[in-house]
């Protein structure tokens, strides 16, 4: 069975009967959001039965979207907080990239700025690495950026896109080693990006860049396959602790490609989540790895490959 990354977009009321054929059919709610009278439904759904919830849905108002990002966490890395980096370009691409369905978490740099400070302090690096891809949001001087990229991407073991000023073939032939996915014409905007050409089409190619580096991640670990879905592992934890119930976090079980972010104190509840059954004979640390994050103090957890347990649940 091969799940799609889709948005549900409709109405509050009756939206119940959306949320329980989802489950019927064997999909998954990543995240639920309510804003005044629409509900947003960001979930993982049987391809065979896409056109059966959009049928189900036109009665009651609702459309499926599609949102390739859903079911991943990405890192946008600007090189500082500065006014000349934040908030505008920054914003703007982690807002656009949210609208398909990604979780995104801003980093600024401590030392990100000026060619001859730039550097990358080991939390920074860290907390990068915990993500699925990082987005740099670099200036619009080519010597800058082929400058500073060096120093920047040192330890960064996730797929990178770099943004600039200069165009995309530019980016190319300035950075070296080569990283995995380039966007020209997004440097540094002092005002939000609202108009069609020029900015508005810039974030598209953004975010066909991102999907387009996923999918190449998505296909190398479906050659060894995870031993559990990061989608039920979500619903498994959730449904043990109750954490979406009990929390003011809009996402506080992050799903990732390979694993999950689950928000609550590690050190208080790291055992207990290994110790959660996902049938009667496989638990939790029979299939992850559970991590203390260097983001607060949650959890992270790394699903194993299926040739490291021999397990798939």
């Amino acid at each position: 069975m091969t799940l799609v990354p889709v948005t549900y977009k409709g109405g509050v009321y009756r939206h119940d009967i959306i949320v329980d054929l989802i489950d019927d059919l064997g999909g998954y709610i990543i995240q639920k959001q309510v804003v005044a009278q629409d509900v947003f439904l960001q979930s993982l759904i049987p391809k065979e039965d896409i056109d059966l919830v959009k049928a189900t849905g036109r009665p009651l108002g609702g459309e499926v979207i599609e949102s390739p990002l859903v079911g991943t966490e990405i890192a946008i890395v600007s090189p500082s907080l500065d006014i000349h980096h934040l908030p505008h370009t920054s914003c703007d691409v982690a807002e656009y990239l949210r609208r398909v369905g990604a979780k995104t978490n801003m980093i600024g740099l401590s030392r990100g700025f000026g060619k001859r400070i730039a550097n990358l302090s080991i939390e920074e690096r860290d907390i990068i690495n915990e993500h699925d891809c990082a987005v740099f949001m670099l200036g619009n001087f080519e010597t800058c950026i082929e400058y500073k990229m060096h120093s920047l991407r040192r330890g960064i073991t996730v797929p990178i896109i770099v943004t600039g000023g200069p165009d995309r073939e530019t980016l190319k032939r300035i950075i070296e080693p080569s990283v995995d996915g380039y966007v020209g014409g997004l440097g540094r905007i002092g005002h939000r990006m609202k108009k069609q050409e020029g900015e508005i089409e810039y974030l598209d190619r953004l975010i066909d860049e991102v999907a387009g580096v996923l999918d190449i991640r998505r296909e190398s670990i479906a050659k060894d396959p995870l031993s559990v879905s990061p989608a039920r592992l979500m619903s498994v934890i959730d449904e043990d602790l109750g954490i979406t119930k009990g929390s003011t976090h809009p996402t506080p079980v992050t799903v990732q490609i390979a694993g999950l972010r689950v928000k609550i104190p590690y050190g208080e509840y790291a055992d207990y989540v290994a110790s959660i059954k996902i049938d009667d004979s496989v638990k939790v640390g029979d299939v992850a790895d559970i991590l203390p994050s260097r983001m607060r103090d949650y959890i992270l957890l790394r699903i194993k490959p299926f040739s490291d347990t021999g397990i798939m649940v």
